[in-house]
């Protein structure tokens, strides 16, 4: 893994941490316990802060970063972000599945126990409202998360992430 200061700031890390070692960390940037960042993924907080929470999964080629002086970037708890999937600038809560290849620009805001498709992107400023499935180009509401899609896909590949880590330590 290539850990990197930039502008005084180095990455601070929780326990319980998995990175792969062609992963990559950058500067103002603060992860929980219990996270796995994957082969060719890349948190870049060199311009604006990035706080990720507990028992998150960045994928193999996902991309975190934000915008200098407008948009720093935040993560809740219990996150996957799919593989090659881009996070910019935005602020995404607790119990949320974003799915490979989507694009989540500056601004937005990911509401609870959602769901974000595969390929899916979302303009700036898009809201999405907890308890949502949004697909499509631009994003769009596509049906509610209820209990079973909830623990069936967002807490499932949540918790497998963190199985799957503890076989790469």
């Amino acid at each position: 893994m290539l850990i990197k200061s930039v502008r005084g700031f180095t990455p601070i890390f929780g326990e319980g941490c998995y990175f792969a070692e062609n992963s990559t960390i950058i500067g103002d940037l603060i992860i929980g316990d219990n996270c796995s960042v994957w082969f060719q993924a890349v948190i870049r907080a060199d311009v604006n802060s990035i706080r990720i929470g507990n028992r998150v999964n960045i994928q193999d080629g996902a991309v975190i970063h934000a915008t200098f002086e407008k948009a720093s970037t935040s993560l809740g708890n219990d996150i996957s972000i799919g593989h090659n999937a881009i996070v910019h600038g935005c602020t995404i809560e607790s119990s949320v599945l974003v799915g490979m290849g989507s694009i989540i620009m500056d601004d937005c805001v990911i509401g609870s126990n959602s769901i974000i498709a595969a390929g899916c992107v979302l303009a700036k400023g898009t809201i999405v409202p907890t308890n949502s499935v949004y697909a499509g180009i631009p994003g769009k509401k596509i049906k509610s998360v209820n209990p079973a899609l909830k623990r069936e896909e967002i807490d499932r590949i949540a918790k497998n992430y963190i199985t799957y880590s503890s076989w790469f330590k």
